[in-house]
């Protein structure tokens, strides 16, 4: 029995049933939370993100609540734009650096790699012409080509990716390299001693440059320019993502003003106005410095690496043209090809066919080269190394006249050089002549280009200078001043 004060209400009763009873005093503060759905299928418990939007949709009905989620989707918009823009003009600077200091200069290497090997070649059989008293020119030039060619194969091993094509290409060359200077040197042993034996030897060097060494290196070439070719495009592109989120950024500055405006009849607020401020500038610095720097960068391209590109080829069938025209005196026929001439098959020389299809590809570089050049400098050294490639077509006509004719020594002097006489009176004026103009005015030419293209591209890649770092930094001061000026407004609901 239960003691009950006079004048106080009895206890509650406890629950029917099974179960543990609550104590009189518990309170509903003091309850447990609830637990999460029960096995016996109560109610689904709300993720944290649908309390999250719940959330904002309920801010979202006050003024103070749609003001700050203003500020923040402005802030972010800001800081994002500048973000994008300091990352993709970044990454164009890193690739107009590389176009300007890495891939164009790689591209030169290997096209002097292949230059120097076919020059090498051009001065080994320059060497074997002159008999078994090599020149003293001849022999140090042809030292100092195969010198430049190890050179450049270090530099390009260098440069060349782990792994890549280039890489394997330049292996395999630094082991022919000195597979075929074993040969030069078989082939001039027995010139010197008057065997016929050399010729075969030189022969087979030749075969070796032409057919193994040399596309290698055209292969290592055409990689490095596809490889600036790449770089070009990467520092080029239009950076479309940081333009429209600056565009996006500033719509949404304007569109907030605006509102300010309508529920204010405030004009300005400054926050938001620098926040504009800010973002305007690195809007229209985007796309000035960008359109400067693509229109450097392409320059240095039409300019520069196009005009190159044609002029090293150019040189390049120059230099097997003349070893071709040497190796016609040195093989004497004993190499022949067959050919059609007006529907009729006939049977010539190798090395002198080789050598027509040779002059035919230099005439078509030089005129395309002198079409490029776009001022004096640039196309007179072209000019003069096509008034130097006709004549040398005429003394070469003359030279394998005289040899045709039996006069094998009058078409050796045509070649490498010799007094003249009364049966040879052209012997004084040889081929070897023209061909070192050629060679000495592409090389003029070459070099003009060059600094054309580091000029162009220098500008190109200086107007992108500072845009990173200032495209971060005034972002964050957009961000902050679309923070502070929406921060002013909530201020007057306090």
């Amino acid at each position: 029995m239960t003691y009950t004060p006079k004048g106080s209400a009895p206890p509650p009763a406890p629950p029917a049933g099974p179960g543990p009873a609550v104590p009189p005093q518990a309170t509903h503060a003091s309850r447990p939370p609830v637990p999460s759905p029960a096995p016996d299928g109560g109610p689904p418990r709300r993720t944290a993100f649908a309390e999250g939007v719940d959330q904002l949709r309920a801010a979202a009905t006050t003024e103070p609540g749609r003001l700050r989620i203003i500020g923040a989707v402005l802030a972010l918009l800001v800081v994002a734009f500048g973000s994008v823009t300091a990352w993709q003009m970044n990454d164009r600077s890193s690739a107009a650096d590389d176009v300007l200091h890495g891939s164009q200069p790689l591209s030169s290497a290997a096209a002097r790699i292949y230059s120097s090997l076919a020059d090498a070649n051009t001065a080994a059989s320059s060497g074997f012409l002159a008999g078994g008293q090599e020149t003293k020119e001849s022999r140090e030039r042809y030292e100092r080509e195969i010198r430049e060619a190890a050179d450049n194969l270090a530099v390009a091993a260098a440069a060349s990716e782990s792994g890549s094509d280039s890489e394997e290409r330049v292996a395999k060359l630094n082991a022919l390299l000195p597979e075929y200077k074993g040969l030069v040197e078989r082939a001039r042993a027995n010139n010197r001693l008057g065997y016929p034996l050399g010729g075969a030897y030189l022969r087979y060097a030749n075969d070796k440059m032409q057919d193994d060494m040399l596309p290698e290196a055209k292969r290592i070439y055409d990689n490095e320019n596809q490889r600036l070719r790449d770089d070009y495009a990467d520092a080029t592109s239009y950076p479309w993502a940081a333009i429209a989120l600056g565009v996006l950024a500033i719509g949404g500055l304007g569109w907030a003003q605006r509102r300010n405006y309508q529920r204010t009849n405030r004009v300005l607020n400054h926050g938001l106005v620098a926040a504009t401020a800010a973002s305007t500038v690195v809007l229209l610095w985007l796309a000035a410095g960008h359109t400067l720097a693509r229109a450097g960068l392409n320059d240095s391209y039409d300019s520069g690496v196009r005009s190159l590109t044609v002029l090293n080829d150019a040189r390049i069938a120059s230099l097997t043209a003349r070893g071709n025209e040497n190796l016609t005196l040195i093989s004497r026929g004993a190499q022949t090809v067959t050919v059609k001439d007006k529907g009729a098959e006939v049977v010539v020389d190798e090395f002198d066919h080789a050598f027509t299809t040779d002059m035919t590809e230099l005439k078509s570089r030089l005129a395309a080269a002198e079409k490029i050049a776009d001022d004096d400098s640039g196309a007179k050294p072209v000019k003069a190394a096509v008034a130097n490639m006709k004549v040398w077509l005429e003394r070469h006509e003359s030279a394998r006249a005289a040899d045709e004719t039996g006069d094998y020594q009058c078409a050796l002097d045509q070649v490498i050089g010799g007094e003249a006489t009364a049966e040879c009176p052209q012997g004084a004026e040889p081929t070897g002549e023209c061909f070192d103009k050629v060679d000495e005015n592409l090389d003029n030419a070459s070099k003009h280009e060059e600094n054309e293209f580091e000029l162009a591209a220098q500008g190109g890649r200086n107007a992108m200078i500072g845009l990173p770092v200032g495209a971060a930094a005034l972002a964050v001061l957009g961000a902050a001043g679309a923070v502070l000026g929406i921060g002013r407004r909530l201020s007057e609901y306090r």
